[in-house]
């Protein structure tokens, strides 16, 4: 395809098809407007949701171009250039006819081959019969359908042709079991003459075959729309760190600021370029086709107790690569080493990262200094003292083991003994019920604060991920929209995880046929919504709606709620966000997006911010933003059923079935 010669770069070119004039978009394939155009020609290699190869021949087409004409196969034809075509002129018939009778003498009893004979006026492939002919109705006619689909859909190629000519067959590797197959199924489910067989798993679903086509479904877009959206098979997760930066949501220098001109230095197609090695399925899902799990091979580590041994790094994800942005560590090196070693460590790559900037920022600020942090100068950017603190954090000595406490807990130590600011502190903290946040950049999202803060175990984006929905793409405006989506995404996402599903294949490729939804959208593409209920169905035989979902869900997200006021948190006080999340805290901050700032002044609140100081338009943000914070978080309660002081209503618990004795007393003295 590569080869074929362009004589135009128009986006429309238009063709004639057996005399029809149609327009279309240039590099469509010919077989697309042939059907789009009501016309149909004969395959049996071809499959939609795989890339075409034109192996059996018998879509071909005869086309002419400037004056000349030859035969094409029109499922692998890009139109690049006004051309004639005629699916079936004589030429075009004969060559048919011919294949046919081959298919047919080859494969006498297959269905397919039957009727695609048929079609071409053949019904005895008597001349080609051979040694080689097959009764078997269920013959493989080597399509190759199988195999496009174990290395498309799952990428493992575990099957493959053997031999030439008429020897071509089909096999695994040495002709014997490959024991890496994951079982997937792929393979038998678009064999078209069932030569591939599905065994059912033994435990036992209700409806195999639906779950097999629903995750077919899903199979099918990875395959042919990943490498135009997410590209999560060529760098993970860490494709959105490019697109963080550029939409001004990357977690810059603990949170002060949304983008750097050295992101670059962590991004996508550096990572992409220089550091990662094996794309394939990391196994953590047997038969997932997202593949979304990278790796850093014969890295060679520069600190630490592996220092100078070349090693295989697992990532680094996006949220490690957001927590070295935050500590304004732009630095690949540091990334990789600081993965590897949270990773051995058992560390949490989006604790630590938040926790250090936070550190680092204080340390800017003269509240901790060199006396404290036993030498280390913990400035961002300070690569080597991360580092340092991360193996004494392991090593059980030194600061290190302070900053494993937590922010919560370094706050508390550095305003009981050092006399720091709490107000100040508690500003710049990103914590929420002792948990830190993970790397996305709040600050223009209500509806993401919100998420972030109201989550029932802190701010993780598990509960929280809302902001392309919000601040991008203006999907939820109203206070109520924002409510109802701070109701639903908890309860959906939480309910993946009751079922042991993987969250990210559902908003993570959208279908091309969707115009309302584009890539990188946290959104409800009804789509997937339904694929994921038949899942459920398919297994366990209960047909499943959005109602029967919330209330599932509802439960355990109101038993969580219980359980963390239970525990001394849940309430309205504890889901209030370090004013970092929702606003500049300090004059330097505001004045790096004065621009936005001052408009919002002027057009959202209605106050000229001319002449007024830095520190008097801060105040009026500040007032403004958190009576909106507050002002969502009441019509969020309300949606859930809570109180006004976030806790669950005895009601709520009734209505979800869940009003046991022991959760009432729970709660009882909270229904005011």
């Amino acid at each position: 395809m590569a080869n074929i010669a362009t004589t135009t770069t128009t986006s429309k070119i238009e063709i004639t098809i057996n005399d029809k004039k149609v327009t279309v978009a240039r590099d469509t394939m010919l077989i697309k407007v042939i059907q789009e155009a009501k016309f149909s020609v004969p395959t049996l290699c071809r499959n939609k949701n795989l890339i075409p190869t034109g192996s059996c021949r018998l879509c071909v087409c005869e086309i002419e171009v400037g004056g000349t004409k030859k035969l094409v196969t029109s499922c692998n034809y890009p139109i690049r250039e006004e051309i004639k075509v005629e699916t079936d002129s004589e030429r075009v018939k004969a060559h048919r006819k011919v294949l046919a009778e081959m298919y047919l003498g080859r494969w006498p009893d297959v269905p397919l081959v039957k009727a695609i004979a048929k079609r071409c006026g053949v019904t005895d492939g008597g001349r080609f019969k051979s040694e080689l002919t097959d009764a078997n109705p269920k013959s493989c006619i080597l399509c190759g359908q199988c195999v496009r689909a174990c290395d498309e859909f799952i990428m493992e190629r575990i099957l493959d042709f053997a031999g030439r000519g008429i020897k071509r067959h089909l096999t695994m590797p040495f002709g014997q079991v490959d024991h890496h197959c994951v079982g997937c199924t792929s393979c038998a489910y678009v064999c078209p003459t069932h030569a591939l067989e599905i065994i059912d798993d033994l435990n036992h679903p209700d409806n195999p075959k639906m779950i097999r086509d629903y995750g077919m479904r899903i199979n099918a877009e990875m395959a042919t729309l990943d490498k135009h959206q997410c590209c999560m098979r060529e760098v993970g997760t860490a494709n959105i760190v490019d697109v963080m930066n550029a939409y001004d949501l990357l977690p810059v220098m603990n949170y002060q600021y949304g983008s750097h001109e050295d992101s670059k230095k962590i991004g996508t197609q550096l990572l992409k370029k220089n550091y990662f090695t094996q794309k394939m399925p990391d196994g953590c899902w047997k038969g997932c086709s997202m593949a979304c799990a990278k790796t850093v091979d014969q890295f060679e580590l520069r600190t630490g107790p592996y220092k100078g041994q070349k090693v295989t790094v697992d990532g680094p994800e996006y949220e490690t690569a957001g927590s070295s942005a935050n500590m304004g560590c732009f630095d690949a090196d540091f990334l990789v080493e600081f993965n590897f070693y949270c990773d051995t460590y058992g560390i949490d790559t989006i604790s630590m990262g938040t926790c250090m900037a936070f550190v680092m920022e204080c340390f800017e600020n003269g509240i901790i200094t060199t006396e404290h942090t036993g030498g280390k100068v913990l400035k961002f950017g300070a690569t080597n003292e991360v580092l340092e603190c991360l193996h004494e954090m392991a090593r059980g000595e030194g600061f290190g083991v302070d900053v494993g406490q937590g922010i919560r807990w370094l706050k508390n130590k550095w305003i009981k003994e050092l006399g720091a600011d709490p107000n100040f502190l508690q500003d710049i903290g990103m914590e929420v019920k002792g948990l830190e946040y993970s790397e996305y950049m709040p600050k223009e999202s209500l509806a993401q604060q919100a998420g972030y803060a109201m989550a029932v175990k802190g701010p993780q984006h598990d509960e929280a991920w809302l902001i392309f929905m919000d601040m991008v793409n203006n999907q939820i405006p109203t206070f109520e929209d924002k409510a109802q989506a701070l109701y639903y995404f908890p309860l959906w996402r939480t309910w993946f995880g009751l079922m042991g599903l993987c969250k990210l294949i559902w908003n993570d490729v959208v279908p091309a046929d969707n115009k309302t939804y584009p890539p990188q959208v946290a959104a409800k593409v009804p789509g997937h919504v339904e694929d994921f209920f038949k899942f459920y169905e398919g297994m366990t035989g209960i047909p499943l709606d959005e109602e029967k979902m919330l209330k599932q869900s509802g439960r355990v997200h109101n038993l969580q709620r219980i359980i963390s006021r239970l525990m001394g948190f849940g309430t309205r006080q504890h889901d209030m966000p370090p004013y970092r999340a929702v606003g500049p805290v300090t004059k330097k901050e505001y004045e790096s997006r004065v621009e936005r700032y001052d408009k919002q002044l002027k057009e959202i609140i209605g106050v000229d911010p001319e002449g007024k100081t830095t520190e008097e338009k801060m105040k009026l943000i500040r007032e403004y933003r958190m009576q909106m914070y507050n002002k969502v978080v009441d019509a969020a309660y309300e949606k859930r059923g809570w109180t006004k002081n976030g806790v669950p209503k005895i009601e709520r618990l009734k209505e979800l079935g869940i009003d046991l004795p022991e959760l009432v007393e729970i709660i009882k003295a909270d229904q005011i």
